[in-house]
């Protein structure tokens, strides 16, 4: 039995082991409490559910991409239309290589997508987020034309999905795909500039 103090980020480090190990259809909650040595019911204590479980898993992966993303968007420097490709070129490339870097854990974010999981979301809206943000300085600033930035934001994320929405993972290894996006980043860029 485990000698130290159970605690919540413990258990999540666990869980990604396991998951890495036999992916998102097989892990147990029992397979991480066998991991860590105590009982299923030790695990449960801090998570209220396998799902509770791993939602802080993929919590604390996109955690880590946060402030990357946040820092591609901040308003120092460059224009807006600079920061809103730096930014969507970040996701990109961010969620490339978490695909082919950590297959197994990418898996589970997928499962966690398509179950339209808060963190999942959460996650989107924060993206939205940062791309208003962005839109809102361009229109002030008259590098793009009068609209709301919201639904402006939310339209880029939308129109981009190809190449950071977990669904579309197994395209993103043609060889193509770096190229293609850049061209719908500039289609973009194009399509809300201030005339």
């Amino acid at each position: 039995m485990r000698g130290e103090p159970l605690d919540a980020e413990t258990i999540v480090s666990a869980t990604e082991e396991v998951l890495r190990r036999h992916g998102p259809e097989k892990t147990t909650v029992l397979d991480v409490a066998r991991l860590l040595g105590v009982s299923h019911g030790s695990v449960y204590r801090h998570f209220p559910s396998k799902a509770a479980l791993r939602e802080a898993v993929i919590r604390r992966w996109l955690d880590r991409v946060r402030d990357d993303f946040a820092a591609a968007a901040q308003d120092s420097g460059p224009t807006p239309p600079d920061r809103l490709r730096r930014l969507l070129t970040a996701m990109f490339a961010a969620k490339w290589a978490k695909a082919r870097e950590d297959p197994e854990l990418f898996a589970t974010f997928r499962v966690l997508a398509a179950e339209h999981s808060s963190v999942s979301s959460g996650h989107v809206e924060f993206l939205v987020g940062l791309i208003r943000a962005i839109v809102a300085d361009g229109i002030a600033g008259g590098d793009f034309a009068a609209g709301e930035p919201a639904a402006i934001a939310r339209a880029v994320l939308n129109a981009t999905s190809r190449y950071h929405d977990p669904m579309h993972a197994a395209e993103w290894s043609s060889p193509e795909t770096a190229a293609e996006s850049e061209d719908v980043i500039a289609l973009i860029l194009d399509g809300i500039r201030a005339r």
